[in-house]
């Protein structure tokens, strides 16, 4: 081969590159891939918390909205126990009116008889009279009775006349009582409790 030859390098071949100049080339590309690749993890990462935040408000506004039907239930509850206990008070008092207004329509029925027993035992001026002990056992057993359900007979001879519980039919003049005095009672009255039953039909001292 001649000395030309060996001196000429073919067009085709290339000297090769050093390891460290294929490095330094090929780093600009590699950190922008990886700038990229940062970028996009981060846009992945904001799109996951993004989507918990959405998700975390979607169970909060669950929660308040659960809270509120809570408390219209609390109170719609609150109102019915309210309204209940009241009807049952109402209709516990409305049950005792009737009770004792049966009670005094029975009673007044009765005071008949008792007047009637009354006068009966007036007739019999022999206290030792079969008859009049016979008479004043029924007697006393009825006022008993009454007694049991609570009627009371008024004491009211010798006492102030009281319009509320007395009615004036004559008035005398009489010096051993003391003015708008009940002298004489001509008929019995009676109260249950604090209603008055039957106003005592009186005579009084003017």
């Amino acid at each position: 081969m001649s000395e030309e030859a060996k001196n000429t390098v073919p067009e085709t071949e290339q000297p090769e590159t050093a390891p460290e100049e294929k490095t330094a080339a090929a780093a600009p590309e590699q950190a922008a891939a990886e700038a990229a690749a940062t970028e996009e993890d981060k846009k992945k990462d904001g799109g996951w918390f993004n989507k918990k935040a959405r998700e975390l408000e979607a169970v909060k506004a669950k929660l308040d909205a659960a809270e509120k039907n809570a408390a219209q239930a609390k109170d719609q509850l609150l109102r019915m126990a309210a309204e209940y206990d009241n009807y049952r008070k109402r209709t516990a008092k409305e049950k005792e009116s009737l009770y004792a207004d049966a009670k005094i329509d029975t009673i007044k029925a009765l005071l008949g008889v008792y007047d009637n027993l009354e006068r009966g035992l007036a007739q019999y001026g022999d206290e030792e009279s079969p008859h009049r002990k016979g008479l004043e056992m029924v007697f006393n057993q009825f006022k008993e009775s009454l007694k049991k359900l609570g009627v009371e007979t008024m004491d009211a001879a010798g006492k102030p006349f009281d319009p509320e519980k007395h009615n004036a039919v004559m008035h005398v003049e009489d010096e051993n009582y003391g003015e708008n005095t009940v002298v004489e009672v001509l008929q019995q009255g009676f109260t249950l409790g604090d209603k008055v039953l039957r106003f005592a039909i009186v005579k009084v001292a003017n």
